[in-house]
């Protein structure tokens, strides 16, 4: 069944890659390549739209419409390539020394396309217990079509798996934990007067960077202290603030009138959520009033951009117990980066991170995917189609 698997998994993946599923983009047209291949099985899959982009979310239930099955969960987005050097075309299947290249080859459409080839080997297995196959969109951009589709799944009363398999790339390792993490879209306004005269004025820029500069001393204040037991294992062991993008002025010798920039906070669980956005909102106010000291119509807005809880550890949970059955690679480590899992979680779901492919790749330019990486993944959904085959209790 392996290698049948692999076999059509392959296929899938040269379509899927075809698809230039860019967040800031629509990814409705890989929605009906799933929605029509699922069909074509006799899978009648559930979609759930966006509201105002064209995106779609596309869920569904494959064998008996029951609780206690398994779900596999990827997302359909992937990051831009604008900017990158690529050597080949991102969005055409390529395969080259034992990898298989194209944007989201890795992250995470391989997972996607080993979910999707499992289904008609797992109906002519004759599961007793259903698989469940789940994509979303927006994971990229702060996971933003996750939480409109589980609450689509709660409320439609599909039925509850016991497990869910987040495809993430972890090289097959079982990832028990990562961080949370929250950002802010952050708008200042300052007043524009001549540089000679800057005392009269407000700099936007510059009193970004007083934030940017607070974000910095609290990492190394954090960086500082001794990892706790339950952070230890995290690379960094410390909740992290990062800006990544920045934007603002419009003279060398004007007091800027506008600056804005994307904050995000890496949150290690046991750290509290709360308190570190009860800071960051504390200095915004204080800026803001000292900015508001000089001229009235000066200040700092902030939005939030986007919220990932992080997935906690949950030892022998049922998922973990599973993963550990079906997977190749039995080490288990908890990464840095977020997932959707956290939300699975969130929504009463036992939940462990495992997929083929290396994190190092993603978001690389000529991402790809190993075939051995491909063929484990295979291997991981062979075993799960026998796993679904045995009756409970038997």
């Amino acid at each position: 069944m392996q290698a049948d698997i692999l076999s059509t998994a392959r296929n899938i993946l040269e379509r899927l890659i075809a698809f230039p599923t860019v967040s800031d983009t629509s990814n409705l047209a890989l929605v009906e390549y799933v929605d029509g291949y699922l069909r074509s099985h006799g899978v009648e899959p559930i979609r759930v739209s966006h509201g105002t982009e064209p995106k779609e979310a596309i869920y569904a239930n494959i064998g008996p419409r029951k609780d206690g099955g398994v779900l596999l969960s990827g997302h359909t987005d992937v990051v831009p390539v604008k900017g990158q050097n690529w050597d080949r075309d991102p969005f055409q299947l390529t395969e080259r020394d034992g990898k298989l290249f194209g944007r989201g080859s890795c992250d995470m459409k391989g997972f996607v396309a080993l979910s999707l080839a499992t289904v008609p080997y797992a109906l002519k297995a004759g599961i007793a217990r259903p698989l469940q196959i789940a994509l979303s969109f927006d994971e990229e951009v702060g996971m933003t079509g996750a939480p409109i589709m589980l609450d689509h799944m709660q409320s439609s009363g599909f039925p509850k798996a016991e497990a869910v398999i987040v495809g993430e790339p972890t090289t097959m390792d079982l990832v028990t934990a990562h961080n949370g993490g929250f950002g802010y879209q952050v708008h200042v306004h300052g007043f524009e007067v001549h540089s000679s005269i800057m005392h009269k004025g407000v700099s936007a820029v510059m009193m970004a960077a007083r934030l940017i500069e607070w974000a910095n001393q609290m990492n190394d204040r954090a960086s500082a202290r001794d990892p706790s037991v339950p952070n230890a294992a995290f690379d960094p062991h410390y909740s992290t603030i990062h800006v990544g993008q920045i934007s603002g002025g419009t003279a060398l010798n004007i007091t800027a009138k506008d600056c804005a920039f994307v904050i995000d906070f890496r949150i290690v669980p046991g750290d509290d959520f709360a308190e570190l956005l009860q800071a960051f909102e504390a200095e915004v106010v204080r800026l803001d009033a000292c900015m508001k000291a000089v001229r009235l119509e000066a200040g700092i807005s902030i939005d939030r951009d986007f919220y990932a809880p992080g997935l906690m550890d949950e030892p022998d949970s049922t998922a973990l117990k599973l993963a550990r059955r079906l997977s190749s690679s039995q080490k288990e480590r908890v990464v840095s980066f977020l997932t959707e899992a956290g939300l699975f979680q969130q929504h009463g779901y036992s939940t462990v991170v495992c997929g083929p492919g290396d994190i190092a790749q993603a978001h690389q330019p000529n991402e790809f995917i190993s075939l051995d990486q491909f063929a484990k993944g295979a291997g991981f959904m062979a075993q799960l189609v026998e796993c679904l085959t045995e009756v409970e209790g038997a």
